[in-house]
């Protein structure tokens, strides 16, 4: 089982880690050879580009759990008919983002709170983001049911060709030929296509179970894998409202340096972030496929596994910080005072990690077994109840320090909480009951 786990969680943690690395790099291009001013920028437009992220994720979570628990029961053909589904869903959606982004990006960015100074870079890195809207959210979502159709180092190969693309024409595009943060934007862009021209191939020659087909959409199959999914999109706007109430606090707090500071640390503890949601991505197509089987057993095994392996990341992770931050940090910046904010805030805010590791898992674990309002339940405390109290009160009491603890004591509140009123396995249990209830009368329709 251990194996088996590795086998999907390994391939995929690590394509997370080369897609946060490319966007680790992307940030030292950016401050190294456009400037502090545009690392903030960038942050700036961060919450936006984590929500079309969720928009993807929500797609390919949602449909992939389907996907998988309809392969475990046997029954392809409604797999092949909800990705297809899904497909085409993810087409519209990215085309109509794509149009609204280029035409609305200056409300868009004020909408965010770009300073007056920070405008003009905002505007421009999401202006030639947005251009690439349609490979951006392909590229996550084939990405995600290549994993469910049993092939996760494909799609790790894919990940790994597009951060290797958008490295090199970072470098290109930002230091030979001049182009700034609207460089970075584009080698971002040109990355995601290269991910989705070796993705393609997969479904268009019928490599696995799944295929591209003439689909009519359902709005009974949209709805069912938009809720399962739902959680995931929730999941990472609830990180863009994270990410905005810092921006928020420490403009209140500390001014521009601090959204600088701040986007440093982002870039780091990205990281860590896409390790642990690749692990999770690795486990939930077998934990689905096991919820299809009906074995309860199998399920938790495999949540457990993920949530040991998500403490050694975590753990991991926050002593290499404590032990070089300072000089992973200074390769951002050359300003000695935001080395110094950027080392306090990893120190703190990686701790956060070791936590919210685990509620991943278990909001990811909900999705697998159809019960996503726990999901929703686990994204609303971490941002919108929790985290609101806390930076509204730990600056006070600990000054900037306070903002850096307040994503630790939310992911914390919410842990505590969650064990309270959702235990894994008697939901397990139900959840599988259920769907047994729902066979049978299947059955007997019949």
């Amino acid at each position: 089982m251990v194996n088996q786990f590795l086998k999907y969680a390994v391939p995929s943690a690590l394509a997370m880690f080369i897609s946060s690395l490319y966007t680790v790099i992307d940030g030292i291009f950016v401050g190294q050879g456009v400037g502090d001013s545009a690392l903030a920028a960038i942050n700036i437009v961060l919450p936006f580009t984590v929500v079309l992220f969720g928009i993807a994720n929500m797609l390919a979570v949602g449909g992939g759990a389907l996907v998988s628990k309809n392969v475990g029961a046997g029954d392809t053909d409604k797999a092949v008919n909800i990705f297809r589904q899904v497909f085409k869903l993810l087409l519209i959606v990215s085309a109509i983002t794509s149009i609204v982004c280029i035409v609305f990006t200056e409300p868009i960015v004020k909408m965010l709170g770009a300073t007056d100074n920070l405008k003009p870079l905002s505007v421009d890195y999401l202006r030639y983001y947005a251009i690439f809207c349609i490979p951006n959210l392909v590229g996550i979502v084939l990405n995600s049911f290549v994993r469910n159709d049993n092939k996760p180092k494909l799609a790790m190969v894919s990940t790994i060709a597009g951060a290797i693309t958008n490295i090199a024409l970072d470098y290109v595009f930002i230091f030979i030929f001049g182009l700034g943060i609207k460089g970075a934007a584009i080698a971002t862009g040109l990355g995601q296509i290269v991910t989705v021209s070796i993705l393609l191939p997969h479904f268009l020659r019928k490599k696995g179970n799944l295929s591209f087909g003439s689909v009519s959409l359902d709005m009974g199959t949209i709805k069912n894998f938009l809720s399962i999914g739902f959680p995931s999109f929730f999941a990472q706007a609830s990180f863009s409202v994270i990410v905005l109430l810092h921006n928020i606090a420490l403009v209140r707090y500390v001014g521009e340096i601090g959204i600088s500071t701040y986007s440093i640390i982002n870039y780091i503890t990205t990281n860590i972030y896409m390790v642990l949601l690749g692990l999770t991505f690795g486990a939930q197509p077998l934990i689905s496929y096991n919820f299809g089987k009906k074995d309860k057993q199998t399920m938790l095994k495999f949540y457990n596994i993920t949530c040991k392996a998500s403490l050694i990341v975590s753990i991991s992770a926050a002593l290499i910080c404590f032990v070089f931050g300072k000089q992973v940090v200074g390769i951002f910046t050359n300003d000695p005072k935001i080395v110094e904010l950027g080392y306090t805030g990893i120190k703190i805010s990686c701790l956060a990690y070791i936590v919210g590791g685990i509620n991943l898992n278990t909001l990811v674990y909900f999705q697998a077994i159809e019960i996503p309002k726990f999901s929703n339940l686990i994204c609303f405390f971490r941002s919108m109840l929790f985290l609101p109290i806390c930076l509204m009160v730990l600056p006070n009491l600990f000054g900037m320090n306070g903002i850096w603890f307040s994503v630790l004591t939310s992911e914390s509140i919410t842990f505590v909480v969650m064990a309270l009123i959702a235990n894994i396995k008697s939901y397990t249990d139900k959840s599988v009951d259920e769907q047994e209830k729902d066979t049978l009368q299947e059955v007997v329709n019949i």
